[in-house]
């Protein structure tokens, strides 16, 4: 029998959860398929690979030598395999335009600006809440550019394979009712909301760790969340069902009416990223510039956002 890359991960597998129960687990294999692929692959490779006993698995010095090949061998292939997806994108017609992005106002704006400066370019867009699954499409190959937010000062996923550009830095917003009782204020502090329902979208990373934070520094802890898409929170707001936190350049909607919050204690980063290898890599300088004009069309065509920005300049689009 030959040694095959699937024959390494399972070697892999098997030193990383301790034991062939919990690895055969993880493989979604019965755990006497594992065994018996084991003992192929020693008698491949001259001799055990673990030492089995009731503390689990534990590699023999042949195992250590193996895994220690299978560490660089298996992160090799990987990256071979995103390479040439990328290689192989290049050979497509040009130029074209795959745009990632979570829910907001800048995807659709980017794709306006792109189609009105490149009126012959393919352009194709894809959605998720996942940041990361956006930056692994990027890294694969299967996206040119993604946009993204993260919160604060977060490191955004992949920073060490991708290349991200900071778009905008926007405060967090309150949502309200237009028939709230705070809804002719000019700001809110986050602790006059501590009796409030709460909705929000759905997404990974660490906003909703920091909203807690800050409800806790306020003296509260929000008795609930509700978590739906951007339309269904909207809804609520406007029944008076519950109050939401946007981005500040969320866009004038009947019903509702959206205020900064005192001092600021939540904010959102708007990024780009790109591959640095990939073939758009000689586009992005153009494209963060679109990207950036598009947040300021935002920014303008909300009057309490824009008058907001003029009083802090840490805030708004980046140059």
């Amino acid at each position: 029998m030959d040694l095959e890359l699937r024959h390494l991960k399972i070697i892999r597998a098997i030193d990383e959860a301790g034991s062939l129960t919990r690895a055969a687990t993880s493989l979604g294999l019965a755990q006497s398929a594992l065994s018996a692929q084991l003992k192929r692959i020693e008698r491949a490779l001259g001799g055990p690979l673990f030492e089995r006993g009731r503390h689990g698995a534990r590699p023999t010095p042949l195992g250590e030598l193996v895994l220690d090949r299978a560490r660089v061998l298996l992160p090799a292939m990987r990256e071979l395999q995103e390479q040439a997806v990328r290689f192989a994108n290049t050979l497509e017609d040009l130029p074209r335009f795959r745009l990632g992005g979570t829910h907001g106002p800048l995807l659709g704006g980017l794709v306006d600006q792109l189609s009105v400066l490149h009126p012959h370019a393919t352009i194709s867009t894809l959605t998720s809440w996942s940041v990361e699954e956006l930056s692994e499409l990027v890294v694969s190959g299967r996206l040119d550019f993604t946009l993204v937010g993260t919160c604060g000062e977060s490191t955004p996923p992949a920073a060490d394979q991708l290349v991200w550009r900071t778009v905008a830095r926007d405060p967090i917003f309150v949502m309200l009712s237009e028939n709230h009782p705070l809804a002719e204020e000019s700001e809110v502090e986050l602790e006059r909301l501590a009796g409030e329902q709460w909705v929000d979208a759905p997404g990974d990373g660490c906003f909703g760790d920091c909203f807690y934070a800050a409800c806790a520094r306020a003296g509260f802890t929000p008795s609930s969340v509700y978590e739906m898409d951007t339309s269904g929170c909207v809804h609520l707001v406007q029944l008076g069902r519950a109050v939401a936190l946007c981005r500040a350049i969320f866009p004038p909607t009947p019903g509702v009416v959206t205020l900064p919050l005192a001092g600021s204690p939540l904010s959102w980063r708007h990024l780009i990223g790109w591959h640095p290898a990939s073939a758009a890599a000689g586009a992005a300088p153009a494209v963060v510039m679109h990207a950036r004009q598009v947040h300021r069309d935002a920014a303008a065509r909300n009057p309490s956002y824009a008058k907001w920005l003029a009083a802090h300049a840490r805030f708004g689009t980046a140059s």
